[in-house]
């Protein structure tokens, strides 16, 4: 029987940090890299977007992050820049008054001959492999937290901004993509969340009302009652 793709098969979710661990790590990373993960949990952006990015890319007066290109490592060594994964991925990315003075910082001590915001030591392009093993896992390490991949900062930015309202479509747009599959995993239900939505659909239709008939459900059932 020829084998079949199963589409509904269950991955094993990634780790979503808490804000505070996101700093945690950003302070045990240190200044060349802290500004590069503040920047992909608060934008969303990818590895290979952010390792891209020239100095006009991020506007601190707009605070935005314009992503039109991305790395393409090959094989054997060497890198080439090349568009974004599809087309939604050619976007701009707002992100908050929180991490702009990170990015500032960053960006004041860059070479006025800088062509990429983000390098190694060397000044050369970032690669993962030297990324991880002299500053990723040494700063999992300091702050106690294992198993978790750069990736999951993305991750955890997606899951900030769904949880800040984001609908489906705004999402999509933040994650620069085209289909719904992947932002929907970030639109789960929460018994918190279920619960602040009751709340302002209650905010919502209370100001609505007439100030006379600002009366509880309870008592305007009960008084329908003892009316009949």
């Amino acid at each position: 029987m020829p084998h079949q793709r199963c589409w509904h098969r269950r991955f094993p979710e990634r780790p979503v940090l808490s804000v505070a661990e996101v700093f945690a790590l950003a302070d045990a990373i240190g200044p060349r890299y802290r500004a590069f993960l503040l920047l992909a949990t608060f934008a969303s952006l990818r590895w290979a977007e952010l390792a891209a990015l020239r100095p006009p890319d991020i506007d601190l007066d707009a605070r935005t992050v314009r992503v039109t290109r991305q790395i393409i490592y090959k094989r054997g060594g060497g890198h080439s820049f090349g568009p974004p994964k599809s087309k939604a991925g050619r976007r701009v990315v707002p992100f908050p008054d929180l991490i702009v003075p990170e990015l500032r910082e960053h960006l004041g001590a860059l070479d006025q001959s800088a062509t990429l915001v983000f390098t190694s030591p060397q000044g050369t392009p970032l690669r993962h492999g030297n990324f991880y093993r002299r500053a990723w896992m040494p700063a999992l390490a300091a702050v106690g937290l294992s198993g978790v991949h750069f990736h999951d900062l993305r991750g955890t930015g997606n899951q900030l901004s769904a949880d800040a309202g984001a609908n489906l479509r705004e999402l999509m747009e933040r994650m620069g993509h085209d289909s719904t599959r992947a932002a929907l995993i970030y639109l789960h239900s929460s018994a918190k969340r279920q619960r602040a939505i009751a709340d302002q659909i209650g905010k919502n239709a209370t100001t609505a009302l007439d100030p006379k008939r600002r009366q509880s459900g309870t008592y305007v059932a009960r008084g329908r009652m003892e009316d009949s």
